[in-house]
């Protein structure tokens, strides 16, 4: 920091800021002016030009680029500031996700991001590592959940799930939290291929962490490895062949859609005011009963996205 203002060559946030702070004063107006124009507080401003607190959402860069006659300047460097909030192993992936056209993904611990509610994600990245404050949390939850919009636009990839059965198992953020997001599982279900791996399948070859598959608008496949504080993206083909192969046997030992939703409409059910932690436990015994006994392999291949197609 020189003379006491941010140096621009730390980090894109800063480097935001700067350009921010310089258009503002071109146009001869007070942060307070600024902040009328486009609907936040004057506080808001002073965070961004500054680059402390929670980074610019898209459409906040969007209105400051149109009201400060940026020319898209702002536009374009907010990708590279979103992906700074994340840990540097994860940016590739990040990015390489927002263009997929078939996402595959098998969840060991956690539910997939695209299929977080909102508390359950802030429950979940609240206990990351990788956090240092209350404003980069409440970031990561709102870039988190702005990614999910992707699902319901015209260019909405093909989304495939395996649920480790400790996913619906594990309790997360409270009763009210893990119940509605067994409730987003469950209608899940209906648009997406969503499968739960019970744990009665026993060993299978993706323990150890989660893995993402993702199939790329040119027909190339990229394979994603992600544990509690580190991933690793692979992009070599023997290697993601590999691990397609992993996920393949991982549907095959799946329960079929119809099960595996209504074993997460009952693992939801267990969270109900009436329900409790011992109905929760009973809910639980009972389902992997259930898993043991009617898992069969047919979870099948999921058709590879064809280039024209």
């Amino acid at each position: 920091m020189a003379n006491g203002r941010p140096d621009p060559s730390t980090s894109m946030a800063v480097l935001f800021g700067t350009h921010l702070k310089r258009l503002r004063e071109l146009r001869g107006w007070s942060q307070q002016e600024l902040a009328g124009k486009v609907f936040v507080t004057q506080s808001r401003i002073a965070q961004i030009e500054r680059a402390s607190g929670a980074r610019p959402t898209a459409e906040l860069t969007a209105a400051l680029d149109l009201a400060l006659g940026a020319g898209g300047l702002l536009n374009d460097l907010w990708p590279y500031v979103y992906r700074e909030s994340f840990p540097d192993w994860s940016r590739r992936y990040i990015e390489l996700a927002a263009r997929a056209v078939v996402i595959r993904t098998y969840a060991a611990q956690a539910v997939p991001g695209l299929l977080q509610t909102e508390a359950y994600a802030r429950a979940v990245l609240s206990v990351g590592r990788t956090l240092v404050s209350r404003e980069m949390l409440e970031e990561r939850v709102a870039l988190r959940v702005g990614r999910q919009a992707r699902l319901a636009g015209a260019d909405a990839p093909a989304l495939s799930v395996i649920l480790d059965e400790a996913v619906i198992a594990r309790p997360v953020g409270g009763d009210e939290t893990m119940r509605e997001q067994l409730e987003r599982l469950r209608e899940a279900c209906d648009q997406h291929t969503v499968q739960v791996l019970p744990f009665s399948s026993g060993a299978h070859p993706m323990l150890g962490g989660s893995l993402t598959l993702l199939t790329m608008p040119d027909g190339t496949e990229v394979a994603y490895t992600e544990g509690s504080d580190h991933g690793q993206l692979f992009e070599e083909p023997s290697d993601v062949a590999s691990f397609g192969r992993a996920y393949d046997q991982g549907r095959a030992d799946s329960l079929p859609g119809p099960m595996s939703a209504r074993m997460i409409a009952d693992a939801a059910e267990g969270y109900n005011d009436h329900g409790g932690p011992e109905r929760r436990v009973l809910a639980r015994k009972q389902l992997q009963q259930q898993g043991g006994r009617g898992l069969r392999r047919g979870g099948g291949r999921i058709p590879r996205h064809r280039p024209g197609a």
